[in-house]
């Protein structure tokens, strides 16, 4: 099937190498909430036309059975591209709806990667300047020691983001998050362009720490 011609009409200014994030969010602002067209350019498979959708989207329409299928599309891209446009939906989408949130925390154990990075990923989001951090970080620690090692990829960078900003604004398990660093190695060889901060624990805690205590 063909797309309609006002989506054709955007799909055309959008699907080419030149087109920024700006450009996307300024005609989703000039498009409000429209689910349909959303569908649409979805269904072109291309990655600005889904970066654009889910900017569109209507939140109170994406059921889990709707997001495994938006899931399984995601993961036909490059994975750059899957990570891009599951954390897209998740800052756009997900956390701004009480119902979707909760399909978030119950990710934990999902059979997709991409849903297990969304837990993780929304457990650090819960844990930036400003916000009491919640009661389970704990758990969330105990989770990240037994499973971190054995996940994939785009899985345990979220884990260890998360690690990361609960030794940040938590005191008290800082240093259990620092020794997790130091015993996994994770991105301890990593190369860092400079002025970006590392993701090797150790050192992402003390950079981040020093600049609090400013």
């Amino acid at each position: 099937m063909g797309l309609s011609s006002p989506a054709q009409h955007i799909f055309n200014q959008i699907n080419n190498k030149g087109t920024k994030l700006g450009d996307l969010r300024n005609l989703a602002k000039d498009i409000g909430k429209d689910h349909r067209l959303a569908m649409e350019l979805w269904a072109t498979g291309a990655y600005f036309a889904r970066q654009l959708a889910i900017l569109i989207m209507d939140k109170k329409l994406l059921s889990q059975e709707i997001i495994d299928n938006l899931d399984r599309d995601i993961q036909q891209h490059v994975p750059e591209e899957q990570t891009q446009l599951i954390d897209w939906l998740m800052a756009n989408q997900l956390v701004k709806d009480k119902k979707t949130v909760a399909l978030m925390e119950s990710w934990v154990d999902s059979s997709s990667s991409l849903q297990r990075r969304i837990f993780w990923y929304y457990q650090a989001r819960l844990r930036w300047v400003g916000q009491t951090p919640p009661a389970n970080s704990d758990y969330l620690l105990s989770l990240i020691e037994k499973r971190i090692a054995s996940e994939k990829p785009e899985v345990q960078w979220a884990m260890n983001f998360t690690a990361a900003q609960i030794g940040i604004f938590q005191e008290e398990f800082r240093s259990r998050c620092i020794a997790l660093g130091e015993r996994t190695g994770l991105y301890k060889d990593e190369i860092v362009a400079k002025n970006c901060t590392p993701n090797y624990l150790p050192e992402l805690i003390a950079i981040q720490v020093a600049k609090l205590r400013k």
